[in-house]
């Protein structure tokens, strides 16, 4: 038997590649692309809740492009207690497959690319449901997600007013430094929910709560708002659906399904349903259904996050790294 090799990408690889915005955007915006075309297999994500008194849980999340001849399977651990031992909440890998064999093309560090598929597809969200007009960003949760939320957000909207909040003031008034030092703007970090969220043009919930909680009130949400809600516990109350023009979400088969999700009460008392779901992104990417038709449209974006965005940027990382000569090249057989 011939030998098999298979790169891995490490943390340090992946900050070496140094993937711009735009790279970022491409690369999530063709998996979604893929996927509203019928060109992908999804499969919903699967937790491990090893014990919990360790406050915490693994997902997996597995995957098919079709476009870019790839499988995958991401790991990801979300451990709300992480940050007292100095440890990120998130750490994942990323595998990639041929589909065609099941032999194993790569291995990636997927810490940030969790982060950055999400980020991206908040941003990605907002681009084709919110106002092109949005002036005004409030977000709610500090964690690494976070960051790129609003770093994506902002590449394509250019705020006027970004205001951020989170349950620490620590981590809030730390991830607001960060914003103003990478975007070159003024960062508002507000002390409660109400400051940072009222009569916001986009709303982003992406808090770390340990049960569900309504913390995010439906009375703040001004007419013709994007909300886009994602926590791993709601933080919403049920009544925010009532208020909705449309609904979207990235994966029906995911979202109507699982324990977690800051919609979990609104799919199991009926209030979202296939019925009144608008579609999901990658309908809207391709092209199948609209996006925001109306300006005064009030609109709720919910993604549980995309094994397809992960194997699609993970695939366009490991296409630069080949260029760029970064990775190691270890053997398996």
């Amino acid at each position: 038997m011939a030998e098999i090799h298979f790169t891995y990408l490490s943390g340090p690889d992946i900050a070496a590649l140094a993937m711009t915005d735009d790279e970022i955007l491409a690369a999530v915006e063709g998996g979604l692309r893929a996927q509203g075309e019928g060109q992908a297999v999804i499969e919903p994500r699967v937790h491990l809740v090893p014990d919990k008194a360790f406050n915490g849980h693994f997902n997996v999340l597995r995957g098919y492009l079709a476009p870019l001849g790839v499988a995958g399977v991401k790991i990801v651990g979300d451990f709300v207690d992480n940050y007292k031992q100095g440890l990120p909440s998130e750490m994942a890998l990323l595998n990639l497959f041929d589909p065609r064999t099941g032999m194993p093309k790569a291995l990636l560090d997927a810490a940030a690319i969790t982060d950055m598929r999400t980020g991206a597809v908040t941003a990605l969200g907002a681009k084709h449901l919110a106002r092109r007009s949005s002036r005004v960003l409030g977000h709610i949760g500090a964690r690494g997600t976070a960051y790129w939320n609003v770093r994506l957000l902002d590449h394509l909207f250019d705020f006027a007013e970004i205001r951020v909040h989170s349950r620490r003031p620590e981590s809030r008034e730390a991830f607001g430094a960060r914003l103003a030092r990478d975007l070159g703007k003024t960062i508002t970090v507000t002390e409660d929910w109400r400051s940072c969220v009222e009569g916001a043009d986009i709303i982003v919930e992406a808090s770390r709560l340990e049960k569900p909680t309504p913390l995010l009130r439906t009375e703040w949400i001004k007419k013709s708002a994007l909300v886009v809600p994602y926590g791993t516990m709601s933080a919403v109350e049920l009544s925010l659906t009532d208020i909705m023009d449309k609904i979207v979400v990235d994966d029906w088969g995911q979202c109507r399904t699982g324990m977690f999700g800051s919609l979990r009460a609104h799919v199991e008392s009926g209030r979202l349903s296939e019925a009144n779901l608008h579609g999901e992104l990658g309908d809207i990417v391709c092209g199948r259904k609209p996006g925001r038709s109306q300006e005064d449209e009030t609109i709720l974006f919910w993604h549980r996050g995309l094994s397809l965005s992960d194997i699609a940027l993970g695939h366009a990382m490991l296409e630069k790294a080949a260029r760029l000569g970064l990775g190691q090249r270890l053997r398996y057989a």
